[in-house]
């Protein structure tokens, strides 16, 4: 006997960012102080279900790794590609995004990206930029898109088709 699960998916989204200068100046002092209260109403938003967090002990520091000077990098998971859309333009999060010239420089090349994942399953941050590159190298797809070109969940393969033993009968 064959059974198909349909297997609930969520969005994953990465975007990355080159500050204007290093984070401790006054340049980016306003950027700083709205980092804890956006970390916070991200993970209080409907639909949040992680985000990347620089220490545990300190969640609301930014995310900075090896990928280039200055990059600070965003990397969470949301239920749909509602949740996503409306934290980040129908909450207060869209305020801070508005500024975000004051503090990072102008980028030529894709910045985020999305993708689905299987749910339950958080992605690998070297996973997350290698969807960027992809996105930067092959164009949007549904393995790696943004919000202007976007793919639904349902063009991603989401059923696991397993046998099970019928029942014998003696």
């Amino acid at each position: 006997m064959k059974i198909d699960i349909v297997v609930p998916m969520h969005l994953a989204q990465l975007n990355v960012a080159h500050l204007r200068a290093p984070l401790d100046t006054p340049e980016l002092a306003d950027f700083v102080a709205n980092l804890e209260p956006v970390n916070v109403l991200s993970d209080a938003a409907p639909g949040f279900v992680w985000r990347l967090k620089e220490s545990e002990q300190d969640p609301t520091l930014t995310v900075q790794h090896d990928y280039g000077d200055h990059l600070v990098i965003n990397f969470s998971v949301w239920e749909s590609r509602e949740t996503l859309w409306n934290f980040v333009y129908k909450s207060r999060h869209l305020a801070v995004l508005k500024r975000r010239r004051e503090w990072f420089l102008q980028m030529a090349e894709p910045y985020t990206v999305m993708w689905w994942v299987p749910a339950g399953t958080i992605p690998t941050l070297a996973e997350g930029m290698d969807r960027l590159e992809r996105l930067r190298a092959e164009g949007p797809g549904p393995e790696a898109f943004t919000f202007k070109d976007f793919y639904e969940a349902t063009t991603m393969p989401r059923h696991i088709s397993s046998w099970v033993p019928s029942p014998q009968t003696t």
